[in-house]
């Protein structure tokens, strides 16, 4: 198979995180048969630094063309930290989500066997967690109308949803639960949001045609509980836009390291893979950013386009260097490897499956379960 794959690096560690997948799928070209050609474009504050836009049209024009979407990550402090400013990096990933009609973030949450220890969360509580969150990412406040007062006083963020909206997504989770553990919970605020009893109508609704799927709802403040005290006890997590972006980082503390959590946004024709990670500009330049999260995505990217196998042996790589320690200093304090390593050693070390490694030992959730 020949992918077109868009390559956009972004800020801060992006573009060393991105190296090493590329690195990982040339290792995929040369094991499985494949090829892939990469092509780059400017987002955000790199972006906005030589063209003015975080979103120059030649990116977009590129993203509408190849096959799939490399993402690295976005955003710097000089930006963060200007509340005055009128342009800012995140508007061009927002506006690049919606361009694409990406309108499904599907994020996996794993605890693996081997890391378990690195989460600051007691063993009892997470050592079986393998959830995946269905995030809506083309509605809710982040698209909504936004105002500011003259004066600068007061400000406005509308949350707006439509039964469509809510409708997809819905299916998509329901679908995937059928495949794993046959629950979905789904997230809102439904005693105070209008938008969240609109959720909670419509996937009731919907829940009906999967009689085979159990549905239980939480209150947003009660599912950031449970997730801490009890987070084995999800299987789907369907939510919206806002609630799934903080209840997703939130899931990278259980892990034991944001570094580790990959991401899928899927619409109709188009598809992106990024790492939930930030941008973490201290670490740029420095060697120490973990690529796990960049690299699982990339294994994601491949289940896509149905190399099931290809992103199996990436997955296995990605274990190994578990196994042997060879991780980032965010993984484990006293470690010596840096990300250019632990890349050429996952890279290395993605072979054809021989059948001795099962995908059950460590599942990472990136089967047919997670992507649909």
């Amino acid at each position: 198979m020949h992918l077109n794959i868009a390559i956009l690096e972004g800020d801060g560690i992006g573009p060393e995180v991105v190296a090493q997948s590329i690195k990982c799928l040339r290792s995929v070209e040369e094991t499985f048969g494949h090829s892939f050609t990469f092509k780059k474009g400017l987002i955000g504050a790199s972006a906005i630094k030589k063209t003015g836009n975080p979103l120059p049209k030649e990116t977009l024009d590129l993203c509408k063309k190849t096959d799939a979407t490399l993402f690295g990550a976005l955003g710097l402090p000089e930006f963060d930290d200007n509340p005055k400013a009128k342009v800012w990096p995140e508007q061009g990933l927002l506006r690049l989500r919606k361009e694409l009609g990406l309108f499904a973030n599907i994020r996996p949450v794993k605890v693996f066997p081997s890391l378990v220890k690195q989460s600051p969360l007691p063993k009892a509580n997470v050592q079986n967690t393998d959830l995946v969150i269905f995030r809506e990412l083309s509605g809710g406040i982040y698209y909504g109308d936004k105002s500011i007062s003259e004066d600068q006083s007061s400000a406005t963020d509308t949350c707006t949803y439509t039964e469509a909206e809510i409708s997809r997504i819905t299916h998509l989770a329901f679908k995937s639960a059928r495949s794993r553990k046959k629950k979905v919970t789904l997230v809102d605020k439904a005693n105070v949001l209008e938008t969240s009893r609109l959720w909670r109508r419509v996937v009731r609704s919907i829940s009906e045609s999967y009689p085979d799927v159990e549905l239980d709802c939480l209150f947003i403040d009660n599912a950031a509980v449970q997730m801490i005290l009890n987070p084995s006890q999800f299987d789907v997590i369907l939510t919206d836009n806002m609630f799934g972006d903080i209840l997703s980082d939130q899931g990278s503390v259980i892990a034991g390291s944001i570094g580790l959590l990959p991401s899928a946004s899927v619409g109709l024709e188009h598809a992106m893979f990024e790492p939930i990670h930030g941008s973490y500009p201290d670490a740029k330049g420095k060697n120490i950013a973990n690529p796990v999260a960049s690299i699982l995505s990339m294994a994601m990217l491949l289940q896509h386009f149905k190399m099931n196998e290809e992103s199996d042996a990436v997955v296995a790589a990605v274990l190994k260097s578990f196994s042997k320690k060879i991780v980032t200093p965010d993984i484990l304090g006293s470690s010596k490897y840096g990300t250019n390593y632990v890349g050429d050693f996952i890279a290395d070390n993605i072979m054809e499956l021989d059948g001795a490694f099962t995908m059950n030992d460590e599942n990472i959730g990136l089967g047919k379960s997670t992507i649909i």
